[in-house]
């Protein structure tokens, strides 16, 4: 039986509003929604749920607003037994936000306000570095201040770990050392493009990018790239990954699912190749049901795909 370690998550928690439409609004109109839920979310707080409702044993670094939106969010965690020690709840302050358009093909637009997010600094990761110790991943995204995720990569590598960002939202213009160390950075189709600087049109395109971005100083890039599967470079080889074929109802919480899969079966001791494949198919549950966290499979889900 493998002996799986800590996953920590250090991210952003958002208490997400979800917004069905029939087509996303064009500048300057006015259009009726189908309908409106409050839901758990935020990018980081997606991963760390996943992680463990797929039967990780996972710890998160974040803050809420002393609110009830961040009582919700914590319960919600705590369902899936996600350690929330490092959680912390700021006075004076709200929990974050994220108004999400969905329309009929299920695709998605996303407005986030930081709120309590943007109070997750250094020292917030100082008062809470047993929980760096004790894990041998370390998952980020860029919710959070960037000066935040680099001083906890700068410190995961130096202690060993293995770190993974997912670059999103993306920045224009990031700089290369954000990646330099990681094990694993993972953009989608439109990050790629933004992180890279360049119009992306195509498979060729894509691949280029990616071999342009490993240049960077990181062991695996691994690029979703929606319908069209994923592409990974490990510094030698470029490998294309088809898509699992579903119905699509909700592309909120499928990059987060997919990153979540991955982590979970590389920390099982599964090949990249393996966890990039175990990351598609939790996703592959996941756009097939509404909502971000309400969307992400159990363990026993992905036994039928």
């Amino acid at each position: 039986m493998i002996q799986m370690s800590k996953i920590l998550v250090v991210g952003s928690l958002n208490l997400d509003y979800v917004i069905e439409v029939e087509n996303m609004p064009k500048a300057g109109e006015t259009i009726f929604g189908k309908s409106l839920k409050k839901v758990p979310g935020g990018k980081g707080a997606n991963q760390a749920y996943a992680i463990g409702k797929l039967g990780g044993d996972v710890a998160m670094i974040g803050a809420v607003g002393d609110d009830d939106a961040g009582q919700i969010l914590l319960n919600n965690l705590k369902s899936v037994n996600v350690d929330t020690r490092g959680i912390e709840s700021i006075k004076e302050n709200v929990t974050g936000q994220a108004y999400i358009y969905v329309d009929a093909n299920g695709q998605n637009c996303i407005t986030v306000i930081s709120g309590a997010n943007a109070v997750v600094d250094r020292d917030m990761i100082d008062r809470n570095m047993e929980l760096i110790d004790d894990s041998e991943y370390i998952v980020m995204q860029l919710e959070v201040p960037v000066d935040t995720v680099k001083y906890v990569k700068n410190i995961a590598v130096s202690k060993g770990k293995k770190v993974i960002i997912d670059p999103a939202p993306a920045i224009k213009n990031p700089d290369v050392n954000l990646w330099k160390g990681c094990y694993i950075i993972k953009p989608n189709e439109l990050e790629l493009a933004t992180l890279t600087g360049k119009e992306l049109n195509n498979i060729k395109e894509y691949k280029e990018a990616v071999t342009e971005l490993h240049k960077t100083g990181v062991d695996y890039v691994i690029s979703t790239l929606g319908g069209d599967g994923a592409i990974m470079h490990d510094g030698k080889n470029l490998k294309s990954f088809d898509c699992k074929k579903t119905k699509v109802v909700d592309t909120t919480a499928a990059g987060d699912t997919f990153t979540a899969g991955l982590v979970i079966a590389l920390n099982e001791g599964k090949s990249i190749e393996e966890a990039i494949d175990f990351g598609q198919s939790a996703a592959a549950i996941a756009v097939s049901k509404k909502g971000a966290q309400t969307s992400i499979p159990s363990r026993d889900e992905l036994k039928n795909i």
